[in-house]
């Protein structure tokens, strides 16, 4: 038996008698944790706007009173999921839901006036005065964030809208080391998103720096990328459409991918966009409890036979 094959059936070993019966999968609401310095505390698990996408909007509807039945009360929309679709769905779904929900959106914009634009427009779109966290969407390069962040650029939108009382928090998403070290260290940022994920940390060195930088400010960390396994394999059939990374689908991986995620500093974590692995991260987060030392030797054995989807440095 070779070492790939040994890490494979002592996984699934270890595994196959902690996985829960069909009768506690969906037992228990989904626990909340504190986000950072803001006071607010969130379910361990939001919703991403683009699980809507595609579906008619009574799907829309069903899903999202799922959801905050089940104790989900963080919800994260970007106009780009869906060229708006997901914004609008979800700003009907959520009618009569609002005051009890925290409602984040992004901008991509990098510019004030863009900004401005875009917010003005989500608003619109999602039915409401205000959002509980506006976020500077995907920053990927140091030039990025000093656009964002320098004279005429997107923060002053976001300080405006503010003063104004139509975002109560200000945070940022980051799909690179680089970027998000930059843009914490260059503004009082509430909260970042990021890729906080087991396969990247443990092969790709990406992510610790992060949560470093991040609780030394206080900020509340956000996890994007939980359930994400490695780059689509050569001649692998992409069944998850709206995934373009591979997710892990396998329910026993799978709950040690998000386990390790939420075993972190970590609030809360998104799903990916697909309905059924959004219901499987429910499941696992109604019973979570945090990672222990076998399972994390485990998981870090399993994650040598794989590629991470992000690296630091981004060369490496």
């Amino acid at each position: 038996m070779n070492r790939r094959e040994f890490i494979r059936r002592t996984l699934a070993a270890s595994l196959a008698s902690a996985l829960p019966t069909e009768a506690a999968q969906s037992a228990g609401p989904i626990p909340k944790r504190k986000l950072g310095r803001t006071g607010e505390r969130l379910s361990i698990i939001g919703m991403g706007g683009i699980v809507v996408v595609g579906s008619p909007q009574n799907e829309a509807d069903r899903i999202v009173r799922e959801a905050i039945g089940r104790g989900v009360n963080y919800f994260d929309v970007a106009p780009t999921y869906g060229n708006g679709e997901a914004e609008e769905k979800l700003g009907n779904a959520l009618a009569g839901y609002r005051d009890k929900v925290f409602l984040a959106c992004k901008t991509t914009m990098r510019d004030r006036g863009g900004a401005r634009k875009e917010l003005e427009t989500s608003l619109s779109r999602l039915r409401t005065e205000h959002f509980d966290l506006y976020q500077l969407h995907a920053l990927t390069t140091k030039d990025d964030v000093e656009k964002a962040l320098g004279v005429g650029g997107a923060i002053e939108a976001f300080l405006k809208a503010r003063e104004e009382g139509k975002v109560r928090f200000l945070g940022f998403s980051a799909h690179s080391v680089e970027a998000a070290l930059t843009a914490i260290d260059r503004f009082d940022f509430d909260t970042v998103l990021f890729p906080f994920n087991w396969v990247c940390f443990y092969r790709g060195n990406f992510g610790p720096q992060v949560v470093k930088a991040a609780r030394a400010k206080k900020m509340g960390l956000l996890a994007l990328k939980a359930m994400a396994r490695s780059p689509w394999p050569e001649g692998v059939k992409h069944d998850y459409p709206k995934c373009w990374y591979q997710p892990v689908s396998d329910p026993a991986e799978a709950e040690l991918a998000l386990r390790f995620t939420l075993s972190e500093p970590i609030t809360a974590a998104i799903p990916p966009g697909e309905y059924r692995l959004f219901q499987m991260a429910l499941s696992i987060a109604a019973r979570f409890k945090r990672l222990g030392k076998k399972e994390r030797q485990l998981l870090q054995a399993k994650a040598t036979e794989l590629q991470p989807i992000f690296r630091y440095p981004h060369n490496a």
